[in-house]
């Protein structure tokens, strides 16, 4: 009897899990914009901004507190805006789905722009370079520059700009004679770390920011290598075409820059400013590869 109630529920959830995905399916294919434009979130009175729960130095968890260059920021954000700021925290993983679908508006988190994203998303200008950069064990003294991670196992964050991008790594190491070797996805950066550290990886990709702070933290036990993808950045995420509320998000960030808080909260977390980033998030295919 309990196996045929639970064969029911699953069928019927499947039901409802598939008719969900037809709506939005055609939603997207009629261009109707399921998040919230900033007239709807005036009138209802709260916008819901998503954040990660596990990514230092942009957003993390520490004595069950949120902390982070971007949580610093929210709260900058609660104050100005006309309007009251709901904030979720949860794994990286139902961020962006999340905005996609109109479940959050912004998702307030360090996603890196890609062109493959950029086709769903709206970004607004970034927080921080996105570079993609090797990590390797400091005493590891095989690897000494990109020909060496030829064939070696590297580890990144499951459903990830860096594991979309290792294509690029895959090109540099084919012109050196070589190929990419295993790669391993986890479910936060944390785990990729630990396994480095354990030697179950030979290096890690992570963008420049997040590695520099955990060299600054380990120098002993990690040591940073050399780019291994094309220029990138860090922005927030909105779903595509929702331009009136990028504007809005814009102009938050502008003003951040213009007074100094922006610089001052990246000299904070992420050990040096960005002064030079972008005013707008980067367009499809606008990404050269580093000099």
């Amino acid at each position: 009897m309990r196996h045929g109630s639970r064969t029911s529920t699953t069928r019927c959830a499947a039901f409802l899990v598939g008719l969900l995905t037809a709506v939005l399916a055609t939603a997207l294919a009629q261009g109707v914009a399921l998040g919230a434009s900033l007239e709807e979130i005036k009138k209802r009175g709260y916008m819901i901004v998503a954040t990660e729960d596990d990514y230092p130095p942009f957003e993390f968890i520490k004595d069950g507190k949120p902390i982070g260059l971007h949580h610093d920021l929210v709260a900058l954000l609660k104050k100005s805006a006309p309007f009251e700021i709901r904030q979720e925290i949860l794994p990286w993983q139902g961020l962006l789905a999340g905005v996609a679908t109109g479940k959050y508006d912004v998702a307030i988190t360090a996603a890196v722009i890609t062109d493959e994203r950029a086709k769903s998303l709206t970004f607004a200008m970034p927080t921080a370079d996105g570079t993609h950069y090797y990590v390797k064990r400091a005493d590891d003294n095989r690897i000494k520059g990109i020909k060496d991670l030829a064939g070696l196992t590297v580890g990144v964050q499951q459903g990830s700009a860096l594991y979309a991008a290792l294509p690029e790594l895959d090109e540099m190491l084919k012109k050196t004679g070589g190929r990419l070797g295993k790669v391993v996805q986890y479910a936060s950066y944390p785990e990729v770390y630990q396994e480095l550290a354990n030697g179950r990886l030979d290096y890690a990709i992570n963008t420049i920011v997040t590695i520099a702070s955990l060299v600054r933290e380990k120098p002993t036990v990690f040591a940073m290598g050399e780019a291994v993808s094309k220029h990138s950045y860090h922005a927030w995420a909105l779903k595509r075409g929702n331009n009136e509320l990028r504007d809005y998000v814009n102009q938050f960030l502008a003003e951040q820059r213009k007074n100094g808080n922006l610089s001052k909260l990246q000299e904070k977390w992420l050990g040096k400013a960005f002064p030079d980033l972008p005013s707008v998030g980067m367009l499809p295919g606008d990404r050269p590869m580093p000099d």
